[in-house]
């Protein structure tokens, strides 16, 4: 088995997909992932399974659309086994998410578009925004003290803003901590095992 990172699109936001941590590892749970965990209450999912991100990532909407409530958005997930999060990562625009306090910085994961047709959609401000396109992802960055005339606020109203899910550049960095950790767990209790 594999251990991957799911990262559910809209799940607690604007009072839509309202769905209980608890519920949502039930749920998935249900769907024949296994330790599964979520971390924070915004759709961040980390679980063991086989198969491929793609594949995982369909199973886990499907099951998606029968545990929510109705009326509930349908939730696309993105699945990221630790190799594709570790290169999100290490390839990040040099000094991207190493000032905190002068910039609000956020990876912008991208969901059944390329990053170029993402970056047609972001028109970062002069002197408040810088975007960089990455491989499935932009990297974006704001300047805080001007983070309210940033191009982000008003992301949801363009129509590939779907195509999109948002996590700061914190909540990347444990996510990556926290997969690392239950692969190196993992990988233990194997070595244990055969010896």
């Amino acid at each position: 088995m594999t251990r991957y990172l799911a990262l559910l699109r809209g799940v607690n936001v604007g009072g839509r997909s309202v769905m209980r941590m608890s519920a949502l590892t039930t749920c998935l749970e249900g769907a024949g992932l296994t330790n599964v965990s979520t971390f924070g209450a915004s759709g961040n999912v980390l679980f063991d399974a086989d198969g491929s991100s793609a594949q995982l990532g369909k199973k886990i909407s499907a099951a998606m659309r029968d545990c929510l409530q109705p009326g509930s958005e349908p939730l696309p997930a993105l699945v990221l086994d630790y190799g594709q999060l570790q290169a999100v990562m290490d390839r990040r625009p040099r000094g991207f998410g190493d000032e905190p306090q002068k910039f609000h910085s956020d990876v912008i994961f991208l969901l059944g578009i390329d990053p170029a047709q993402a970056m047609s959609a972001i028109t970062p401000r002069d002197g408040v925004d810088e975007a960089w396109q990455g491989d499935g992802v932009i990297y974006f960055q704001r300047l805080s003290a001007r983070r309210t005339k940033s191009w982000l606020n008003k992301t949801m109203s363009s129509p590939l803003y779907r195509s999109m899910t948002i996590r700061s550049w914190s909540t990347v960095v444990k996510l990556e901590e926290q997969v690392r950790m239950r692969a190196t767990r993992t990988e233990v209790g194997i070595k244990r095992l055969e010896g």
